[in-house]
């Protein structure tokens, strides 16, 4: 298979089931939305070591948001029994202390039905002096803070969605490769619902689940895909010419958002000069249940 002159794998992504909440940030300006945001999704590219995956998902305008602010949405991705205290945590410590900010729920502007909810109880930082108000038609509350008051609702949606979907860009030389990866980030920030959570949407190390020598190790480096061990090791997948491989994970709201994703990030590495193959990491079915066919996502564009 071959799209725009690349060659596309014959293989699939394996991706497996998250929780997720979307908070929109909002703020007086799109910069102090912005750097909430980026504050709030901090330390959180791989629940392999970190607590959640997260991200931010997209801007939303001021005719979008309950208080007519511009905000951004963010997704936070866990295990259902650790999603509560992560958006408890990361609101807390990242958005109530950040300038002008106010967080709304999100999830219902992505997503059909909303199984659940989080009750995040934000307001007992206002030590008895917060006070219930509505703003935009939801129930908000206002605390007290030494610049004004900060805003926000206290119940947050959740629903089961899908992390770990995967493709790799490979490329004849680095810049070549990050060229093409950053396309397609580019391209994916367009799609609502998912995020990329490494940092600037790329993975550069890449990993494989466990290790061959250290066994204490949850994960460890690739060898399959490293163009530096291509004639080193037996099992190289590493295609002839190839010298830099880019991994984009995305994580969404549910399958259709991810195969939307990873088709137009696909779509977008491949018109990049320099871009030599396209695979996709999986691990025969360990890892988790949902698999996508690269076939199958890029169908209407082969």
């Amino acid at each position: 298979m071959e799209l725009n002159g690349v060659t596309i794998d014959d293989t699939y992504a394996e991706a497996f089931p998250t929780w997720v909440a979307r908070p929109i940030i909002t703020a007086v300006t799109e910069e102090w939305a912005y750097k909430a945001a980026v504050e709030a999704v901090g330390f959180a590219t791989s629940t392999i070591g970190c607590p959640a995956e997260a991200g931010i998902d997209c801007f939303v305008s001021p005719d979008e948001t309950p208080d007519g602010r511009p905000g951004y949405a963010i997704m936070i991705c866990a295990s259902k029994k650790k999603l509560k205290e992560q958006v408890v945590e990361r609101l807390a410590e990242c958005v109530l202390t950040a300038p002008t900010t106010a967080v709304f729920d999100g999830l219902s502007d992505v997503v059909a039905e909303v199984p659940e909810k989080l009750p995040v109880k934000l307001h007992f930082f206002g030590d008895g002096y917060e006070e219930k108000r509505e703003v935009g038609g939801r129930t908000v509350w206002a605390i007290p803070i030494m610049e004004g008051e900060y805003i926000g609702e206290e119940e947050f949606g959740a629903v089961k969605g899908v992390a770990g979907g995967n493709f790799f860009i490979m490329g004849e030389n680095q810049m070549a490769a990050l060229t093409a990866a950053q396309a397609a980030v580019d391209a994916i920030s367009g799609v609502c619902g998912v995020i990329t959570p490494f940092p600037g949407g790329i993975v550069a190390s890449g990993s494989k689940v466990g290790s061959n020598k250290y066994k204490f190790m949850g994960a460890s480096t690739n060898e399959a895909y490293c163009p530096t061990l291509r004639d080193k090791v037996e099992n190289s997948k590493v295609p002839e010419g190839v010298k830099a491989i880019y991994e984009l994970v995305i994580d969404g709201v549910d399958e259709d958002s991810i195969k939307t994703a990873m088709a137009e990030g696909i779509r977008a590495a491949t018109r990049v000069p320099g871009v030599k193959f396209i695979s996709a990491g999986n691990f025969g079915g360990s890892l988790g249940p949902f698999k996508f066919e690269l076939k199958d996502v890029l169908a209407e564009y082969l």
